[in-house]
């Protein structure tokens, strides 16, 4: 079973993110979350296996929150979600992938790690329903 490895929120913009255990989605992203707001990339999915692998690949350990998203999934198949994919988080949390990847650009995490994988590898998503989540809520694909 698929679950939420990690949920990450940052104050501020321009800032890495920090763990916590549960947060409250509301239809702009997650509440406490400097980059929630309207548009289509509300909440950002990496799958662990990519941070396991970037870390093996670095020969450090990045933790969770150091790509800058907001939720680490741990036991999905990544490449089953394309855009339109709609994915359930927990209970009551529904969002919408609305691209894979983003132009790669100077961040902060590139600025404090010198690379950076939600370019490439990260899911970029709308909220369709918000409620609470947690950490190791389950995930699955509700419409793909």
């Amino acid at each position: 079973m698929a679950k939420v490895y990690s949920i990450c929120i940052s104050e501020k913009t321009g800032t890495l993110k920090t763990p916590v255990l549960k947060a409250r989605v509301s239809n702009l992203g997650i509440v406490g979350d400097a980059h929630a707001r309207e548009g289509n990339r509300q909440i950002t999915l990496m799958n662990y296996d990519d941070l396991a692998e970037l870390s093996r690949a670095e020969g450090r350990e990045f933790m969770p929150g150091d790509m800058a998203e907001n939720i680490i999934v741990e036991g999905l198949d990544f490449s089953l979600c394309q855009p339109g994919t709609r994915l359930a988080l927990g209970d009551r949390v529904v969002v919408e992938v609305s691209q894979i990847g983003k132009e790669d650009h100077p961040s902060i995490v590139t600025k404090t790690f010198g690379v950076s994988i939600l370019p490439y590898k990260g899911l970029f998503c709308r909220v369709i329903s918000g409620g609470e989540l947690k950490v190791g809520d389950k995930v699955e694909i509700a419409q793909g």
